[in-house]
């Protein structure tokens, strides 16, 4: 990339004044300088480095147009027909903003979204004064992201009001009474208001340039410096701070959890539910937080390793009024071991058909990339953790792996390449073609496998990028058999450019531009672009293709087809799946478990078909008995007491409920029996079964029997 080219380009850019724009009425937030600098240069990048590169011109303006009000409105309940006619002009002027460096256009569309937000919330809170009758029949649609714009202003009140008709019966049907669900939802509305006055000028910059970036191609994305901040510690899974999960709960900053190990935790002087209502640095006066938005005061609390933090806190036992403490800390690195790469064991059968299956599960492909540029021996990455995880299993003397993949939204490039190369000996992996043309392709270079055994891949909607180069891989080379649901079908490569380095900033100003450079290729020619990959033995998914994965893009490059790699596959799966296939069809038959996640699957698709939802009290109580008959019935298959009353609807949200009834409530969903993950056990087990019983078999496929890995 020519960045002495681009500099050049943005200085002759902002040499002489902006052309003028009409200017809106006088409003809270408005763009800045650096915004204009930032959208510009972000311009020309996309316009020349961008894999599918695009004119920036009013066919893109309408794309841009149309991408904003999308991520402003998502379920059309603020803007009416007319707003929309309102903005028409700006359909084709949204190119010219960002080329001459006046953004006065998406701010006075962001203004009026903030403006109908306290209309459509205010009146909300005159409809909780009126009281409702639950005797009708009428219904709410409250699937609108298709739907029309509301015509007019009657439209968008009558659908506010069944909104708001429907969280009151969600309360009423939980047992609270009228006088409890009123300050309830008071208040909840009330917070809505208070969110949305604390929206800075960064967070409508950031909207918009993204509504452009994903006009172009959906995984292009600007970031501000907050979320590059954030992007940086996913991938290295570590922080400096004092080891504390935040949520903002009505106008606190309340801690939800202390990471053990961490300052906050080794202190003993703090405690979830504690409430910060200040934050100080080393001698300097403590700010007041009270009101705060939690990024703000995280922001405030992160820094440099080995310096001095000191907070304000309202315990948690404390009223408003109640004695304040201070407690000084000291920052350090936190790892974040939620995110990284664990084990677990799974015992199938008994006595002599015992087989104990090893799990990975995976939730990201990170890497500390500047760990691993100044060369520290211990940098932290996916598949160094999986090495590690795989030679602990085998002292355990597992007898299949299986590789849990679900929800896996990728990462590093780099990481998908060296965990696939744990499992073949060497050869390639993922081919790339950049926007000229040339194919490249990334190849395990190492010798050896980390695990010769059985193994399979599960795999689910939210499984992509990275996750779908490693499955595919696995696949091509007939390694393992992939289980569970079409992956994401996410086949671009994207690369993070930070604007500050191309416009030789001193400081921070400009944040992050992550831009797609590249298509992914499996090694057999084909792409997991749009199609992703499909299992070889499929699973119930309730995922909505419409709403989840790339086929639900409007913009989503098609799927193509290249040349095949030069690898030598490890053996052949085709003997193998089909008596893995025959197996899983007889045992999901009879297991209560599975037929139960059936039911389920098929209830969720009804109510997506239905896209309303009852306001007669009558049809919903119904509902709610049949809902929790179905979950009395979950109790009693997976020896789960007390799961209904954990799942049971209470109409709340996050927030509402007492900190410790939030955290039972996260618990119970994540103590629900895994029925997926037991059955993809199940299959690895068969596959151990069956590899062992017969060598020959054994020889085609390339595995070898676990008993010779021990």
């Amino acid at each position: 990339m020519n960045k002495r080219l681009i500099w050049a380009l943005v200085a002759t850019a902002f040499a002489a004044p902006a052309a003028s724009l009409e200017a809106p009425a006088p409003a809270r937030l408005a763009p800045t300088v650096e915004h204009a600098q930032t959208a510009y240069l972000s311009a020309q990048l996309l316009g020349r480095y961008h894999y599918k590169t695009q004119p920036l011109d009013d066919a893109m303006s309408e794309k841009i147009f149309e991408r904003y009000l999308k991520a402003l409105d998502p379920e059309r309940l603020f803007f009416t027909q007319a707003d929309i006619d309102s903005f028409s002009d700006a359909r084709t002027r949204l190119d010219d903003a960002i080329q001459r460096g006046n953004l006065a256009i998406p701010f006075a569309i962001f203004q009026r979204y903030e403006q109908r937000t306290v209309e459509r919330l205010t009146h909300a809170r005159e409809v909780l004064k009126q009281g409702f009758e639950f005797d009708t029949r009428e219904s709410y649609p409250y699937l609108r992201e298709k739907a029309p714009w509301p015509k007019d202003d009657a439209e968008v009140r009558d659908l506010w009001r069944k909104r708001v008709k429907n969280d009151w019966l969600r309360l009423k049907l939980a047992g609270k009474d009228d006088k409890l669900i009123r300050e309830t939802l008071e208040k909840r509305y009330d917070n809505y208001l208070a969110r949305s006055a604390r929206n800075k000028s960064d967070d409508v910059f950031q909207i918009f340039m993204n509504a452009y970036a994903m006009s172009i191609e959906p995984h292009t994305n600007y970031l501000g410096r907050s979320a590059s901040d954030d992007f940086d510690i996913s991938m290295r899974l570590s922080l400096v701070g004092i080891g504390a999960v935040l949520q903002e709960r009505d106008e606190y900053i309340t801690i939800r959890e202390l990471v053990p190990g961490g300052p906050a935790a080794k202190s003993g002087k703090l405690a979830v539910g504690d409430r910060i209502v200040g934050v100080g640095q080393a001698e300097g006066a403590v700010a007041d937080v009270v009101g705060a938005r939690v990024d703000e005061v995280v922001k405030l609390i992160r820094g440099t390793k080995d310096t001095r933090v000191v907070l304000d806190i309202l315990p948690a036992e404390a009223g408003p009024d109640g004695k304040h403490k201070q407690v000084p800390l000291i920052r350090d690195k936190i790892k974040l071991e939620e995110q990284a790469a664990r084990k677990s064991v799974i015992r199938i059968g008994e006595g002599p058909a015992l087989r104990k299956i090893g799990v990975i599960t995976l939730p990201a492909f990170y890497e500390d990339f500047e760990g691993r540029r100044r060369g520290d021996k211990d940098f932290r990455s996916a598949s160094r953790d999986v090495v590690r995880l795989i030679d602990e299993l085998k002292k355990d003397k597992v007898d299949g792996l299986l590789v849990d993949l679900r929800n896996n939204g990728g990462g590093s490039l780099r990481e998908a390449v060296e965990l696939t190369g744990l499992f073949i000996d060497k050869g390639p992996v993922v081919q790339q073609r950049r926007p000229d043309g040339r194919i490249g392709v990334e190849s395990d270079e190492n010798p050896g496998v980390a695990w010769a055994g059985p193994m399979a891949v599960l795999i689910n909607r939210g499984s992509a990028s990275a996750s779908e180069i490693f499955a595919a891989a696995l696949q091509d080379y007939g390694r393992a058999p992939i289980l569970g649901e079409q992956s994401f079908g996410k086949g671009t490569v994207q690369t993070l450019i930070n604007l500050d380095d191309v416009a030789k900033n001193d400081k921070p100003k400009f944040g992050d531009l992550k831009m797609t450079v590249a298509q992914f290729f499996r090694v057999n020619g084909g792409t997991t672009q749009l199609k992703g990959v499909m299992p070889d033995i499929r699973f119930p998914s309730i995922a909505d293709p419409d709403a989840q994965g790339e086929s639900s893009y409007d913009n989503a490059l098609p799927w193509t087809q290249i040349d095949a790699a030069s690898f030598r596959p490890v053996g052949t799966l085709k003997e193998v799946v089909p008596a893995l296939q025959s197996r899983h069809q007889a045992r999901i038959a009879k297991d209560k478990s599975f037929q139960a996640l059936l039911d389920d699957v098929a209830e969720v698709k009804r109510l997506r078909e239905t896209r309303t939802i009852s306001l007669n009290e009558a049809e919903r109580r119904k509902e709610k008995e049949v809902r929790e008959a179905r979950l009395k019935a979950r109790e009693k298959i997976d020896g789960k007491d007390k799961l209904a009353a954990a799942l049971r609807d209470d109409g709340l949200q996050t927030g509402e409920r007492s900190l410790a009834a939030d955290l039972a409530a996260e618990k119970a969903r994540k103590d629900v029996k895994d029925v997926l993950l037991d059955e993809a056990a199940r299959i690895v087990a068969d596959e151990a079964e069956i590899i062992n019983a017969r060598p020959q078999l054994a020889q085609k496929s390339g595995l070898q029997p676990a008993e010779t890995l021990r």
